[in-house]
């Protein structure tokens, strides 16, 4: 098929100057315009080894990721390097000549796919508004749901938690519990607060406690009764963008300051979120 009308003559470099459009676009809006790395993700989420799952027509806006190629393509798999116009042709040219090129190889991790093995195969296809393309699955177990909106950015998150359930198991021990703070550094201290508790009840009960034991308690007995009195007052409408877990957090530091600076020593973590509540109502009347 013959090309032109267009101010470069070839698709590729009409999908180069597409990608320099979108990388303004980006920057502009500030969101990342990156590939997923997938030994970045393999690090911060602790991925295990995949698991082959067969031959499968995989949606192409589901693949956001690279194992080596992260960098020659953007997140919507525009060629953003000259090195790989040679490549690209070439698969693009089998695609207009209708010539059957094998599946391509992609890591499955949550919802997201990462490419193995045709990246280039799946630029052009995107390019050529495909919306499937076949693949050979192999799936990797992630602790943490991986949705198809992850960006780079969101890994330093992820990995918190990831290490967070680690170190507690409270997945495994509390399967329904909903335990997801977007204060930096949150879970670091949620991890603290579980080994002052640990601490506290060994000494009380004049025995060791188990870390399972702990973190159970501690859920039962002082993190929950919180939550439910945040989530009977329905403050959370007020504060878009924040969790229970981060009213949570707040409600500690204020029974601290509660008890440290005014003399309150009686006084419970379910009294001290309702104290903090009404402190909040009173500002924003």
């Amino acid at each position: 098929m013959k090309e032109g009308g267009d101010p470069f003559g070839t698709d590729f470099q009409r999908a180069r100057l597409r990608g320099f459009v979108h990388a303004i676009g980006s920057a502009l809006s500030g969101h990342s315009r990156e590939l997923l790395a997938f030994d970045e993700v393999r690090e911060k989420l602790h991925l295990g080894g995949p698991v082959y799952r067969g031959v499968q027509a995989v949606p192409l806006d589901k693949i956001r990721g690279s194992v080596n190629r992260y960098r020659d393509f953007d997140r919507l798999f525009l060629p953003t390097q000259s090195h790989t116009a040679d490549r690209w042709r070439k698969v693009n040219r089998a695609w207009y000549q209708e010539i059957s090129l094998p599946p391509v190889i992609l890591y499955k991790v949550g919802e997201v796919y990462f490419v193995v093995d045709g990246n280039h195969r799946v630029s052009v296809a995107r390019d050529r508004g495909q919306t499937y393309i076949d693949a050979e699955v192999r799936e990797v177990a992630a602790r943490v749901p991986v949705t198809s909106d992850l960006r780079p950015e969101d890994l330093v998150r992820l990995g918190a938690r990831v290490e967070f359930l680690e170190r507690t198991e409270i997945d495994r021990l509390l399967p329904k519990a909903r335990i997801e703070p977007t204060i930096l550094g949150g879970y670091d201290r949620l991890i603290e607060h579980i080994a002052v508790h640990r601490y506290f009840l060994a000494l009380e009960r004049g025995q060791p406690v188990s870390s399972d034991e702990a973190v159970a308690h501690w859920y039962e007995s002082l993190y929950l009764p919180v939550v439910e009195v945040i989530e009977r007052s329905g403050i959370l409408r007020e504060l878009p963008g924040r969790t229970a877990t981060d009213m949570y957090l707040w409600t500690m530091d204020h029974l601290h300051y509660l008890r440290s600076e005014k003399g309150l020593l009686e006084v419970t973590p379910a009294s001290a979120a309702a104290d903090l509540i009404e402190s909040i109502d009173e500002d924003d009347s």
